[in-house]
């Protein structure tokens, strides 16, 4: 089994309101978007971290008519890393292979992106497979299970990255033509462009 975990617990300071609650269409908001899109890429469970502002991104969950697990992480303010932790607390079982990271942040990945990341490390169990475009590398991030003890053993203010890196290899690296797999939404300006972006 490999969870998928959605980061959504920042406070967005540089958007200036909670991402996940954004619109991207009638009746779909970018935290909507990513678990349906979770969904329809078969993935087999889940969580969704919540934060800042959490009740206000429940109800867009509930309102986008989405299943997932939530989670609260009352030390957001802490940072994105300790969101990745109170998520991993929950998902770290028996039977689990390996987590799906996907943040609220980059809405538009699409299943085909989420499908050919977790195909790839059904294939080559690679540590960490990711999707690259050149030498860009995007969202969603699979970690696999061996590595979970090096994450709850991180050091909080360097996060998950320095592992990431450190065990990235060829045999993770996805080659995908996806642009909503790369486009990391922080601003109001790259709003804009993810609702260029959107179908």
């Amino acid at each position: 089994m490999i969870p998928a975990l959605v980061l959504a617990a920042g406070k967005s300071t540089r958007m200036g309101r909670p991402k996940a609650t954004l619109p991207l269409g009638p009746g779909e908001t970018f935290i909507g978007r990513i678990v349906a899109t979770i969904h329809e890429a078969d993935v087999d469970e889940v969580v969704v971290v919540l934060g800042h502002e959490a009740e206000a991104v429940r109800a867009a969950l509930q309102a986008g008519n989405v299943q997932a697990r939530v989670v609260v992480n009352d030390a957001f303010e802490e940072g994105q890393f300790s969101s990745l932790l109170a998520g991993l607390r929950v998902i770290d079982r028996p039977g689990v292979s390996g987590m799906l990271l996907m943040l609220v942040d980059v809405p538009l990945v699409s299943a085909a992106t989420v499908r050919a990341v977790v195909e790839r490390h059904r294939k080559t169990r690679a540590p960490v497979v990711r999707p690259v475009r050149g030498t860009e590398h995007g969202h969603p991030v699979l970690i696999d299970r061996s590595l979970f003890g090096r994450l709850h053993a991180a050091d909080p203010s360097l996060g998950a990255k320095p592992i990431v890196r450190q065990y990235a290899s060829p045999e993770g690296d996805v080659e995908v033509d996806d642009e909503g797999s790369f486009l990391d939404v922080d601003t109001p300006e790259d709003y804009r462009r993810a609702l260029g972006l959107r179908p």
